[in-house]
């Protein structure tokens, strides 16, 4: 002790800093803890975001199907087609033509093609369509291979076709 005050050892000085050095790691630590969290908190929102978003165009997508399924011109085509009688396409060609056709299956196929590519939920395709796929299908299968028959092309209607065996397949399931 010199002059009434008290001199701090230099052991002290180590001390206080290294107090001083662990409370800014535990500040630093801290901040680069709070900074991390809201980096996965931001991509946990983003990516519940972008399935919304997807669902929610995937719904939209099903709804104008719907939509364009239940319009005068396609439900009078889909109804000429399950009615008539004929399984030659040739025949049927000569005696009907095949606009009827064309509508429908064109229809089903671009259908078929989404669920493929999984841009729509089977749940709501069968929900929507899956009375419609069946009879339409079953019906024109016979034409349909006529024609794949007559023009060498075993795509022609591949994605209807598609399309009603996965109907087929759900409904052994359930």
């Amino acid at each position: 002790m010199r002059c009434g005050k008290v001199i701090a050892e230099p052991n002290q000085h180590y001390f206080v800093l290294a107090i001083m050095v662990s409370r800014m790691v535990d500040v630093q630590t801290a901040s680069i803890a709070i900074a991390s969290a809201s980096v996965v908190a931001g991509i946990i929102y983003y990516s519940l975001q972008i399935r919304l978003q997807t669902r929610a165009r995937q719904t939209d997508l099903v709804i104008r199907l719907y939509t364009a399924f239940g319009g005068k011109e396609m439900r009078q085509a889909w109804e000429k087609i399950t009615t008539r009688e004929c399984s030659d396409f040739s025949t049927y060609q000569n005696e009907f033509g095949l606009s009827d056709l064309n509508e429908v299956g064109w229809f089903f196929e671009g259908v078929g093609v989404l669920l493929r590519r999984k841009l729509i939920d089977i749940a709501v395709v069968d929900d929507l369509f899956s009375s419609p796929i069946k009879i339409s299908w079953e019906k024109m299968k016979p034409v349909a291979e006529g024609e794949r028959k007559k023009f060498g092309r075993p795509q022609i209607w591949e994605w209807w076709e598609y399309l009603y065996n996965e109907m087929q397949k759900r409904e052994q399931r359930q």
